[in-house]
């Protein structure tokens, strides 16, 4: 039976229950982070997580047999606040709550739009190995604020996805942010989406292939499928800008 969510502290985050049947033996985890606002104190919407619905499926089924447990987590509120990071503190708590519930398990922080930010933020918890970032958003540029740190995702691999017809989040911004968490951490890769959108639907196959490719090789040790381990490898900016073939997952493995 899948375990009930839990809540942290009096205004906390909460772990939503396991998706579909827990292992008898955790060996890794990964925390799904939906979107949210750039601005808001309100409660997050009962629908924030339908986005992830088919990345979850596909990482409950994929993983199941190594150990894999995947949880959703649900934000105490939907913005970001600028400075407080709320989706950030959020992760934290969830990374923690793995820990505490299951363990000294590897940890994948999987987020998509504004939880893309809160995955790479919150990237340095010593609990987490990985962070898989899809069609993150992320901030302008802007020289009176500091830049997106980078330097504490040391030790990690780092996956992002956009799709280059991205107009809700700026592709390029995560180009720029990839470009600069490469110069700290080597095990950087960002994978551009030709002609899709925000929600990665056209070729949505294909992204959830890799994005399951990437979950259970960081955390299990499982070899990558050629194009993720030439991206991992390759240089600025060919490593930066791979693009994501037709096709990719009918045969992963050499």
């Amino acid at each position: 039976m899948a375990q009930q969510g839990t809540a942290g502290p009096a205004g906390a985050a909460r772990l939503g229950r396991a998706i579909g049947t827990a292992p008898s033996a955790v060996g890794g985890a990964v925390l799904l982070l939906p979107g949210g606002a750039e601005t808001s104190t309100r409660r997050p919407s009962p629908l924030a997580g339908v986005g992830l619905r088919a990345l979850r499926r596909r990482l409950a089924h994929d993983g199941r047999e190594a150990g894999l447990v995947t949880h959703v987590v649900r934000y105490r509120c939907r913005g970001w606040n600028g400075a407080q990071a709320e989706l950030a503190r959020d992760t934290a708590w969830a990374a923690d709550e793995v820990v505490r519930r299951y363990g000294d398990v590897p940890v994948c922080l999987a987020g998509v739009d504004m939880g893309g930010r809160a995955a790479l933020r919150a990237g340095g918890h010593e609990a987490v190995n990985s962070v898989l970032a899809l069609a993150p958003w992320l901030p302008e540029d802007d020289v009176a604020a500091p830049p997106e740190p980078v330097k504490h995702l040391a030790g990690r691999r780092v996956l992002i996805v956009h799709g280059t017809n991205d107009e809700r989040t700026d592709p390029e911004l995560s180009f720029r942010f990839a470009e600069r968490a490469k110069k700290a951490n080597r095990d950087v890769c960002r994978f551009e989406v030709h002609s899709d959108g925000h929600r990665l639907q056209q070729h949505q196959s294909e992204v959830l292939a890799l994005a399951s490719d990437f979950v259970l090789g960081t955390l299990f040790g499982a070899g990558f499928a050629r194009p993720l381990e030439d991206a991992l490898a390759a240089p600025p900016p060919l490593g930066l800008r791979m693009p994501l073939a037709a096709g990719f997952g009918q045969s992963l493995r050499r």
